[in-house]
């Protein structure tokens, strides 16, 4: 395992002949943050070797390596899921190699379903905290010291400090942001009723099938993280209708300028 995410990383440093230090994870519908970056250089992800490849419509598949004011970023425009049967140390090892290439601060976006009766479609959600419900965990197995410690911390899974800055640049921007807890759960299948009715419950603000792996892995290796999210379906009792992964995408899209320009500026001030 080591061996091939060193490998990995050996080949995105030559390719790209750079070590940029944010790394960056778009979720479905979300990848205008790649229109903001000044490509440099863009790999699709079945040219990197031991990458996994995204199967889902709405990610394009590619790493992308620019810069974003004078800051240097790796992008993932497309990112990888439990459901797609994928492994959890496959769906996270990119995050691994990010950190081998230079990485240390990370930023994930993702849809998500909305579970807090105050909050409307199209909401954007700064990430608090998160709940596990994957029924895998990614760092189950031998630990490498390499990697990180092998109990390691998560009282503070996303940065206070770059929620901070990202909620003057919302306040800046007249831009209203929530602030949230974040259920990861495996899907596919959109949740039920009583599911919605019982992560809101267990103290959950929104819910989707990405982000807590990622962020799991990033915070073993001691990288920075900040979430950010957009709810593009609601889960609340009266609310929930029918939902496709189409309409998901549409809704993404539509709040994403907002979203976009927060992550932008946010980056550019680290």
């Amino acid at each position: 395992m080591l061996e091939k995410i060193k490998a990995t990383a050996n080949f995105i440093k030559e390719k790209i002949q750079a070590s940029p230090e944010v790394g960056i994870i778009l979720g479905t519908g979300l990848g205008g943050l790649v229109n903001e970056i000044e490509i440099i250089d863009s790999i699709p992800y079945t040219d990197i070797p031991n990458f996994p490849v995204s199967t889902v419509d709405g990610h394009a598949g590619r790493l992308i390596y620019g810069k974003l004011g004078d800051k240097e970023v790796l992008a993932m425009q497309g990112r990888f899921h439990y459901y797609e049967g994928y492994d959890m140390k496959e769906v996270t090892f990119p995050v691994r190699v990010m950190k081998f290439v230079g990485v240390n601060n990370l930023f994930v976006s993702n849809a998500s379903g909305g579970l807090n009766p105050d909050w409307r479609v199209g909401e954007i959600v700064l990430l608090t905290d998160h709940i596990n419900f994957f029924p895998e965990h990614p760092l189950r197995g031998k630990n490498m010291s390499e990697l990180g410690p092998r109990f390691p911390d998560m009282s503070k899974p996303y940065s206070q400090r770059l929620r901070n800055r990202a909620k003057l640049i919302a306040l800046e921007n007249n831009i209203d942001v929530k602030e949230g807890v974040y259920v990861g759960v495996s899907g596919p299948t959109f949740e039920t009723p009583a599911e919605y009715k019982m992560f809101r419950i267990l103290g959950g603000d929104i819910v989707g099938m990405s982000t807590v792996p990622e962020v799991i892995v990033a915070r073993h290796m001691d990288m920075r993280v900040f979430g950010i999210s957009i709810v593009t379906d609601s889960g609340v009792p009266g609310e929930i209708v029918e939902i496709s992964h189409e309409e998901v995408q549409e809704v993404a899209m539509k709040a994403e300028p907002k979203m976009t320009l927060i992550m932008r500026d946010l980056i550019k001030s680290i």
